[in-house]
């Protein structure tokens, strides 16, 4: 491997050091007088420090290369290998390489400690429509609420519906909703309790984040039905994955939704009430920053996040404690183990799997090279089974202790998930009530199934059965 060095950019000492450590080996060609022997390993760790200085910048992130750099590149991959079994492949090659490269082209960063930089390097920038439009999504609802949801926005135009949201989840309404979750997960349970069985994500899961959603927004429950289906397929969207034949399908689910919340909008405007969405609405009309399309695409939002991601985690957690019937009765004894155990599921098993920026400027991860302009995607999935951020990350620990305190399944900056409180509120007492009610829950069928190394990921339905013994 051969580095051209600007010695002008980063001062003659870095500029040997760079050359040095890049040829191991052959003899420094940056003094004839000397003849060092690269080869020894004790030239190449006393040259690394000076390196780094001479690549880093005082903000702490790596620099891009001052000039033109020849490096490694990335190892290759197809999307449908890294769909179908992810954490096998992010295993495997984690050690080798510290970013994969689809053949699709967009690349991969699967090393924990990148990822967590990468999640607030300014360098980067939240994806926006790149992906989609590529899909073929150059008009219509799906592109308009792309481009105008927070999610995929930036700078200026991210602060801005942002913040009304944030305003508006500092009410009440949502700093309430505990007793409410917890109410709302016995009654899903208690429907089902005389049948001794029960169908996870569509009797349990679905519902209760849905549940949940509408009591914050003031939205009745006979919209559940109609307002999921297009959430459920919009949220694909969200997916590097998703394919041009799938368009008309998210396309028709935008427009519905889309009108869905014009409606609620208006409604609330003739008719206001102490609810979120009318909180909201106040909130955006006092920032005067936000148009109309703007104001619906951020309920449009909410509604996706309040609905599906949450669904797919309170089926996998559920999964998993099962799978380990130890650890579930635990759980079922010592209820203080509760936030131990979500945290843990999120760790091992994370309905999100990804999160997308683009790259501003070139962007060296070790001696690999992530080209200004490209799609990286900062694998979550992979990060939180790193050996190095976490002890023996294949064991499934509800007792662990090397948990960080964020969770990084949350993402990190200024785009870190703005329901996250909602979202753990929901998975805690969602397995709060199972463990209370059906500590003698068990399979009835196979575990779940979990899809995706991208995005959102999905769960496939399972089924759950208990004996006639009934606690609480």
């Amino acid at each position: 491997m051969r580095v051209r060095c600007n010695a002008a950019a980063i001062g003659k000492k870095g500029a040997r050091a760079a050359r040095l450590v890049a040829q191991p080996y052959r003899l420094s060609q940056c003094s004839r007088r000397s003849q060092v022997d690269t080869r020894s390993p004790l030239v190449s760790l006393w040259l690394l420090p000076t390196v780094h200085a001479a690549l880093s910048n005082r903000s702490g992130f790596p620099r891009s290369p001052p000039h033109e750099m020849i490096m490694q590149q990335p190892l290759k991959c197809t999307s449908a290998e890294l769909q179908a079994n992810p954490q096998i492949v992010f295993a495997r090659l984690r050690p080798l390489t510290p970013v994969l490269q689809r053949d699709d082209g967009l690349y991969v960063a699967i090393r924990a400690q990148d990822v967590q930089q990468l999640l607030v390097d300014p360098r980067t920038r939240q994806m926006e429509t790149e992906i989609a439009t590529a899909r073929g999504v150059t008009d219509g609802p799906l592109l308009e609420f792309l481009k105008h949801t927070m999610v995929l926005s930036n700078g200026t135009a991210h602060r801005n519906r942002r913040l009304p949201l944030v305003q508006a989840f500092a009410s009440r309404f949502v700093q309430d909703v505990r007793p409410y979750a917890r109410r709302v997960a016995e009654q899903l349970i208690d429907a089902r309790y005389d049948a001794g069985a029960m169908d996870v994500i569509g009797d349990f899961a679905s519902w209760l984040p849905a549940r949940v959603i509408c009591h914050i927004l003031g939205l009745p429950e006979t919209d559940i039905p109609a307002f999921t289906r297009c959430v459920y397929s919009v949220s694909r969207a969200f997916n590097s994955t998703f394919t041009p034949d799938e368009v008309p399908e998210l396309q028709q689910a935008s427009g519905e939704l889309d009108a869905y919340v014009r409606g609620l909008i208006a409604h609330r405007r003739r008719h206001p009430r102490e609810d979120f969405i009318t909180s909201y609405i106040a909130a955006s009309d006092a920032s005067g920053q936000l148009s109309q399309t703007e104001v619906v695409a951020q309920l449009m939002s909410i509604l996706l996040a309040g609905s599906d991601t949450t669904r797919s985690a309170l089926a996998i957690q559920t999964s998993l404690l099962l799978q380990h019937p130890e650890q579930w009765q635990a759980v079922c004894r010592d209820s203080a183990l509760i936030p131990a155990a979500v945290r843990e599921c999120l760790r091992y098993q994370p309905a999100v799997a990804s999160v997308p920026r683009i790259t501003l400027e070139d962007i060296v991860l070790d001696d690999t090279l992530v080209p200004a302009g490209k799609i990286l995607s900062l694998s979550t999935l992979s990060a939180l089974r790193d050996p190095a951020l976490y002890a023996e990350p294949e064991r499934f620990d509800i007792h662990r202790t090397d948990a960080p305190k964020r969770q990084l399944v949350f993402g990190g900056g200024v785009h870190r998930c703005l329901g996250e409180a909602l979202a753990m509120i929901e998975l805690e007492e969602g397995l709060a009530a199972m463990a209370q009610r059906l500590p003698d829950m068990r399979f009835d069928g196979n575990p779940v199934v979990v899809q995706g190394g991208f995005g959102i990921r999905t769960a496939q339905d399972f089924r759950v059965s208990w004996g006639s013994a009934r606690t609480g």
